[in-house]
């Protein structure tokens, strides 16, 4: 059978998001998806996600970890083996030489053939929501680790020292995307990615009612008693 995605052989996919909950949120059923499908998925969380909550007394290296164990979890739920986090303060992602280089660093270490990441354009995913800077910051600093950097010997030679060589990079998924190319019917995961959710605890402060929010993020020619899911990404073929 035919699928969107058109892959011959298993593909290693690593994730490039800022939070704990990134991945989940934006495609976490695609992850199952590719988990069910036999392709290996990582994980490279940029934060830990310190400033997720308005309580003024919380202590933030207890939240550090809180978040960093949920995030363990949720992987675990879609079936997701590495999880890698880079311990950059939450709230403070600018695209800088610093930040791409640690882009740059993991991506020769796992060697992907697909990177997945925000899309930096998006400044407004919905009505009435603003993106995170730091989801828009991610993806900017992952497009500008992939090219030129990744595959190039004359960016960070000194990577070279670490044991890590250019690689090229085949595709580039975009999550979430204003100008999504490509759609995936998610809906037999979409309940998988819930419970992954669920696992971010720390976050959600009425359950019954998150769920529900969740599952009504159905198409528009679909129903809550018949629904169908996607998530949306722009892609990019490398030639």
């Amino acid at each position: 059978m035919l699928v969107p995605e058109g892959w011959t052989k298993k593909q290693k996919i690593l994730l490039i998001f800022a939070h704990p909950d990134d991945p989940e949120f934006f495609c976490g059923a695609t992850v199952k998806r590719w988990v069910s499908d036999g392709h290996f998925i990582e994980y490279c969380l940029f934060t830990k996600g310190e400033k997720g909550s308005l309580d003024p007394n919380i202590n933030i290296e207890e939240l550090k970890e809180i978040r960093e164990f949920e995030q363990f979890e949720a992987a675990k739920e879609l079936g997701v083996k590495n999880v890698t986090f880079l311990n950059y303060p939450d709230g403070e992602l600018v695209p800088s030489m610093d930040t791409r280089k640690s882009a740059v660093r993991v991506i020769r270490q796992v060697s992907p053939d697909v990177v997945v990441t925000g899309d930096p354009n998006n400044l407004f995913p919905r009505p009435g929501r603003i993106n995170h800077p730091d989801h828009r910051a991610i993806g900017q600093i992952v497009i500008d680790a992939i090219f030129p950097a990744v595959g190039n010997p004359h960016y960070f030679c000194e990577l070279f020292n670490e044991g890590l060589h250019p690689h090229k990079v085949q595709e580039l998924w975009l999550a979430n995307s204003n100008e999504a190319d490509i759609e995936l019917d998610v809906t037999q995961n979409w309940e998988i990615k819930i419970n992954a959710l669920l696992k971010h605890a720390s976050q959600i402060s009425d359950t019954n009612d998150f769920i529900a929010k969740i599952r009504g993020r159905h198409t528009k020619d679909s129903s809550i008693d018949s629904p169908i899911y996607i998530e949306k990404f722009r892609r990019i073929i490398f030639e």
